[in-house]
């Protein structure tokens, strides 16, 4: 021992108010779907539940190991600690006993994983095989989400219209950097990846609407880039499926609407977005066909309310930066007409 120094108390390495302020945020993320809905806590489908259980599985082998090792450390620092008057103890050089039991049991432990790990693997890698899954393309966009439905002929844009009960196969895409799928309620994050489709599958159990988003950093935008998922009956399903199918535009009832159509046209708005049941059938930016009857705009970054999509058409930029969308310097008036036209198109 070198003389003439003395060991202090570090300072900081305790709980201060910093620290519990975190445990209490960490702790208010367990909260249940009402509270906040993207919380992993509430599965509400068959993937999100299977990925749970492993997830807490693995939480309650490594909180007993923690018990254990903590436990053996404080017993071994307060029963052999140094007393006055004490002799040197025991030296001893190894325990083939103790050695064995500390090789085998993480043996044991990565087995007590491992096996539950590659069993939901395997069953959140594909639907089940007696299903019969609604295939969607999920195309990711900086930034804003497209989705097909091949078989039905439908394309829509943030907001992903599911049947409850019924298996939706993903067929994950990019058209540009890496995004990720993730809607915690219903399953985890698979990332979509420019030139290589990955897959996955979703299950919403009880109808309702689940929120989700990109979860892999793309750019500006990165953080309003979200979508929703709305599970609906079977029946509800089909009629949307219907109603999209054979959608038409009718804008002879009111002029405002007519006139923020001629608009579409000359403003060039045409050039990026398709509109069922016209000649405007461009796909660079979102498919805007039934655009009045969604939720939101702007993937998810703004409610579908006439003032906002009042202020998203004045200058889109200034809500998303970098958005593609230009700010095309348009009139008050003319403002008013295209939100008239494009809230008609339910």
């Amino acid at each position: 021992m070198v003389s003439g120094f003395r060991l202090r108390r570090r300072r900081g390495t305790g709980w201060g108010p910093g620290s519990l302020i975190l445990a209490a945020l960490a702790l208010a993320g367990c909260g249940r779907a009402e509270q906040f809905p993207q919380t992993v806590f509430d599965p509400a489908g068959p993937v999100a539940r299977i990925q749970l259980d492993l997830l807490m599985r693995t939480l309650y082998l490594v909180i007993g190991i923690f018990i254990l090792v903590a436990g053996v450390l404080l017993y071994v620092v307060f029963r052999y600690r140094e007393r006055p008057g004490a002799g040197d103890p025991e030296q001893i050089h190894g325990n083939t006993q103790l050695e064995m039991a500390w090789t085998i049991a993480p043996i044991v432990a990565l087995a007590f994983i491992a096996v539950p790990t590659v069993r939901a693997n395997f069953a959140v890698a594909e639907p089940p095989p007696e299903s019969d899954p609604l295939v969607v393309r999920a195309v990711g966009h900086q930034w804003w989400f497209e989705f097909q439905y091949p078989d039905l002929g439908v394309i829509t844009a943030n907001e992903l219209h599911i049947p409850v009960g019924r298996p939706v196969k993903l067929l994950l895409d990019s058209e540009d950097v890496i995004h990720s799928f993730w809607v915690p309620r219903l399953a985890g994050k698979t990332d979509m990846i420019p030139g290589y489709q990955n897959t996955m599958w979703i299950q919403a159990d009880e109808p309702g609407t689940y929120y989700g988003q990109c979860a892999e950093l793309c750019g500006a935008s990165h953080a309003k880039m979200r979508f929703r998922v709305i599970a609906v009956s079977e029946e509800e399903f089909q009629a949307w499926v219907e109603r999209m199918q054979t959608y038409t535009v009718d804008v002879s009832s009111s002029a405002l609407a007519a006139r923020g159509m001629e608009l579409f046209r000359e403003k060039g708005c045409f050039a990026c977005h398709a509109i069922a049941g016209t000649e405007f059938q461009n796909r660079v930016g979102p498919d805007l066909t039934g655009v009045g009857s969604r939720t939101t705009i702007a993937a998810g970054t703004l409610a579908n309310t006439r003032e906002n999509l009042s202020r998203w058409l004045a200058d889109p930029p200034a809500i998303k930066p970098g958005s593609k969308m230009p700010n095309l310097g348009l009139k008050p008036d003319e403002i008013e007409a295209l939100v008239e036209f494009l809230h008609s198109l339910k």
